[in-house]
């Protein structure tokens, strides 16, 4: 039997663990269930209104689950590591295009050469056409490497001289997928994402599982689901262990981690390859619900919208990745909702429509809302939602 307060953490293990108390695995359990109802077609009454999502909210739901685990791998370097990180999207350029390459179809075509003066097969695209299995661990490990390379030269900066060195690979990784036309498929036109076969089980196509006839949105739901929840206890599990709290001792103070002998190059170097490997797998799969990846996709800012994930979600919490995952994914539709009410009759839904347009609305909110974060809530929505559960704790007695 506890003694003490009911809430108050006396002892080290509940200070670390996942869940500090029954009720937070309770409401935790209910969050996922709500999640899995809401991922697969169906509705959650709340009294005064049903909650439902349509195809196009589903869409948003499943990149939210993809994103989400990119954002906890940033979230790992920039927010427990401390080390600013601009070149996200060249690690998640190096996953989505290994996998392109080792699960996709390859196309060459027979040009006649000069040379011999016969006809030769001539590559357009190369295309392995392996298993999910093979190329989602792949795409992983492959962006881990390009981290590791990187992490010589990242452990050595810090500040802005770190943030522009990791800026510069944004710029060569663009410049690469744009050039590397066998690889990428080219500017404008880029190549089919891989088909996502996991053992001859396809996620891509409907089909009948345990009784229920699941289409592709819903399957691509339920992989995302998963994978996310493998990632983010694991990112968990990383933070609470000794090398998270050696990553949490250099955000705070490097010299002092040194002089209580952390050795910075070596967790540096682990944060950056986690990090890394999480943007890979992530790169791999988000394209996979549009179908088609571009090299242009990967510039400069998709790295500043997934660093203004954790920063309007929350740094150092898996929690806040997700949150600021899901509402960065989730702007265009809700800014498109707002534009259909009357009080918001000036925003132009037609994209040559005037100031302001839809696109417009995104961009002015998706910088203020940058600002307005790191001014009045540094820990983001995460911190909103500390700050409500603790006054209801508290209540009536919040003062």
């Amino acid at each position: 039997m506890r003694l003490g307060r009911p809430g108050l953490i006396s002892d080290y293990a509940t200070d670390t663990a996942i869940f500090r108390s029954n009720v937070a695995r309770f409401w935790f359990l209910v969050l996922l269930v709500a999640t899995v109802v809401l991922g697969l077609g169906g509705s959650i009454p709340l009294g005064f209104m049903t909650l439902s999502l349509d195809g196009e909210a589903t869409f948003y739901l499943i990149t939210t689950l993809f994103a989400a685990i990119a954002a906890i791998g940033l979230n790992l370097v920039t927010g427990v590591a401390g080390q600013v990180s601009l070149g996200h999207a060249f690690f998640l350029g190096v996953g989505g295009f290994t996998a392109a390459v080792l699960g996709g179809l390859g196309e060459t075509r027979r040009v006649f050469d000069l040379a011999s003066g016969d006809f030769v097969e001539q590559v357009l695209l190369f295309g392995f056409e392996l298993d999910m299995l093979i190329w989602l661990p792949a795409a992983g490990l492959m962006a881990a490497l390009a981290g590791l390379i990187v992490a010589p030269v990242a452990f050595r900066l810090r500040g802005l001289y770190l943030a522009v060195v990791t800026l510069g690979l944004v710029f060569l990784g663009e410049h690469l997928f744009r050039e590397w036309d066998v690889v990428s498929g080219g500017v404008g036109v880029g190549r089919p994402t891989p088909p996502l076969s996991l053992l001859g089980f396809r996620f891509d196509q409907p089909s009948e599982v345990l009784g229920m006839t699941l289409d592709r949105q819903k399957k691509l739901f339920l992989l995302g689901f998963v994978l996310l929840l493998i990632f983010g206890l694991a990112a968990k599990n990383l933070m609470r262990s000794k090398i998270g709290r050696a990553l949490s001792a250099i955000r705070d103070r490097d010299l002092a981690a040194s002089m209580m002998g952390i050795d910075l190059s070596r967790y540096k170097t682990v944060a950056f390859v986690i990090s890394s490997f999480f943007a890979g797998v992530a790169g791999a799969l988000i394209y996979t619900v549009i179908g088609r990846i571009l090299p242009e996709s990967f510039n400069l800012l998709l790295s500043v919208e997934y660093i203004a994930m954790i920063l309007i979600g929350g740094v150092a919490t898996v929690s806040g990745a997700v949150m600021g995952a899901a509402f960065i994914t989730f702007l265009p539709l809700i800014v498109r909702t707002l534009a259909g009410f009357p009080l918001f009759g000036f925003i132009s839904t037609s994209p040559g429509g005037g100031f302001p347009t839809v696109a417009h609305i995104e961009e002015i909110l998706f910088g203020l809302l940058i600002v307005v974060f790191l001014i009045f809530e540094p820990l983001g929505l995460y911190g909103i939602w500390i700050r409500i559960r603790n006054y209801w704790k508290a209540w009536p007695f919040s003062y």
